[in-house]
């Protein structure tokens, strides 16, 4: 687990399978079967599949859970079992799990996207900015409602609000209206 992280945070793993040759038709029906099937857990809130570029053969499945408590609960389930059971055939090796943290997780990829991974200094651009505009707003109407409260108590609510509007409103849209400029057009291979 990354650390800073709680067990009551929602939580993001990207898994990467490289896949036979050949054994594509037989691993999209597998994981339309494991997706299908994970809708029903508790705490699961989706995924999102990247699919490899023609002639490639890596899929990323980015899982995200409400709780860690709710991935574990996953990862100690009948359902991976049997799954992990399943695609042994089709894959050439162990899945790679690795949990995304920091900034990148308000980003999520345009649909066929290689590289779950933004350019960096996009992201800090559009961080920029949006940071900037809740600063001069959020914390404007916070320091007038307020203005009586210590320093302290006022800027935790400023960066309450701010971080809550990031996560949830703004962040998730604007990636949407971004993506073609925040993802590279073309990946190396």
């Amino acid at each position: 687990m990354a650390s800073g992280a709680t067990d009551l945070e929602p939580v993001t793993v990207v898994v990467t399978r490289r896949v036979k040759a050949g054994c594509d038709a037989a691993y999209e029906a597998w994981l339309e079967r494991l997706l299908s099937e994970t809708k029903a857990l508790p705490g699961y809130l989706g995924t999102t599949v990247h699919r490899p570029p023609p002639g490639g053969r890596a899929y990323t499945s980015v899982f995200r859970f409400d709780t860690v408590d709710h991935l574990r609960g996953f990862e100690a389930s009948e359902l991976r079992r049997r799954a992990l059971s399943e695609v042994g055939e089709l894959v050439e090796a162990d899945a790679v799990w690795r949990q995304m943290t920091g900034l990148e997780l308000w980003f999520s990829p345009p649909p066929g996207t290689v590289v779950p991974q933004p350019s960096r200094l996009r992201m800090a651009l559009v961080m920029i900015a949006v940071v900037y505009a809740l600063v001069l707003s959020i914390g404007s109407l916070v320091a007038h409602l307020l203005g009586t409260a210590p320093a302290p108590v006022r800027l935790l609510v400023t960066i309450v609000i701010e971080v809550f509007l990031m996560t949830y409103v703004l962040m998730p849209r604007l990636t949407r209206r971004l993506s073609k400029w925040i993802y590279p057009k073309e990946v190396a291979t």
